[in-house]
């Protein structure tokens, strides 16, 4: 009998909990042979991302998950063999109860979010005692060795090779000026995008920004000075052509990353996505209380610009502060594009390097193993 995985999923910010925790329930079954159940709280945001689930199902099988609704009047079911809550959701007290009762022990992880800051490798694996006497271990992703790595399926950047960039466009509509810079754009709400969007309207090439429904679309409408925006608009300003895509599946959100020079991502799982892109990219970092984030980013920053010259290092800081500290993006953004080819290149080798060792669900099975 093939073991049993339940993932807890408390949807926090919109998609990022729901998209990590359904891209890892999706390959611990197709390329792992699990029995995964994940338990969802907010089915909605798991229809945005797979569209042809049903809102309203208390149970449906989807590429081989067992996705129920986790209901706030919890009815009692068998534990799995291992049980993950997800970004330290508190799990339903009467579930955890049942683990206590099993005879034979369930290993009980916290799958944390994603850090590049140096404590996560001293934390990573260990146990936490519970006052029933359980242990929950944490667990974190993240982008060494002493880590559990980061979401990838097999085979993702051959799939990446192989894509058709120009049908995939064509499907969306999207038919970019020749030479045109193509941009991804999904952020929260930001204040720099104005001074971003005005450098791009003056730059001597032509750029398209690509904006699928999400939270900067009330900043995007203000720059635009128009009253509505809707899918399929288009609007231009000198250099700067601004599109509107719906919002896509997360197979389809992978492709238009693919197909971009550039992504502005926000959140974990489009940061981890735009990373596998091997494009330049831009990180909307989540805030937190007494700017506990900014660490984070600075964190990520001192680790992903190794092996860069000094100048396209600090081009690439500065932009990134801007963007998340509330600074000037046009000047940032100027500074930046003189060290594009560099930072192309070291792009695709970020991902290479990421990509030689073992990814997140692996490293879970593999803990699971060596645990039992």
């Amino acid at each position: 009998m093939k073991p049993t995985w339940d993932i807890f999923c408390c949807v926090v910010d919109n998609y990022g909990d729901i998209g990590v925790t359904w891209r890892l329930a999706r390959q611990l079954v197709a390329e792992h042979g699990l029995a995964v159940r994940l338990w969802v709280d907010e089915p909605k945001a798991f229809v945005r991302l797979c569209p042809e689930a049903d809102g309203e199902a208390l149970c449906q099988v989807r590429d081989g998950v067992e996705v129920r609704r986790w209901l706030a009047e919890w009815q009692p079911v068998a534990v799995a063999d291992v049980v993950i809550g997800a970004f330290a959701c508190q799990l339903p007290a009467a579930y955890v109860e049942a683990m206590a009762e099993r005879t034979a022990p369930a290993l009980w992880l916290n799958l944390d979010y994603l850090s590049a800051e140096d404590w996560v490798e001293g934390c990573h694996g260990l146990p936490s005692p519970q006052a029933n006497g359980l242990r929950k271990v944490f667990f974190f992703p993240g982008f060494t060795e002493r880590t559990g790595g980061l979401l990838r399926e097999s085979g993702l950047l051959e799939r990446r090779g192989a894509f058709d960039r120009q049908a995939f466009l064509n499907g969306l509509q999207i038919h970019p000026q020749p030479e045109a810079r193509l941009i991804s754009l999904f952020a929260y709400e930001n204040p720099g995008l104005a001074s971003w969007f005005d450098a791009l309207a003056e730059d001597a090439r032509p750029n398209h920004v690509l904006v699928p429904e999400g939270r900067v679309l009330g900043d995007v409408k203000a720059w635009l000075a128009v009253d509505n925006l809707a899918v399929g608009d288009i609007h231009r300003r000198g250099a700067l052509t601004v599109q509107i895509l719906p919002f896509v599946s997360q197979d389809d959100y992978d492709r238009l990353l693919w197909s971009c020079d550039f992504n502005a991502v926000r959140g974990e799982d489009s940061f981890v996505r735009a990373q596998w892109a091997g494009q330049p990219l831009l990180w909307h970092i989540y805030v937190q209380e007494e700017y506990a984030h900014w660490e984070k980013l600075e964190a990520f920053l001192d680790r992903y610009t190794q092996g860069l010259a000094p100048a396209a290092a600090a081009a690439l800081v500065e932009l990134w502060r801007a963007w998340n500290m509330d600074r000037d993006m046009g000047e940032a953004w100027k500074q930046l594009l003189p060290h594009w080819h560099e930072l192309a290149v070291h792009a695709r080798g970020w991902c290479a390097e990421q990509a030689a060792r073992p990814d997140l669900a692996k490293a879970l099975v593999q803990f699971y193993r060596n645990w039992i």
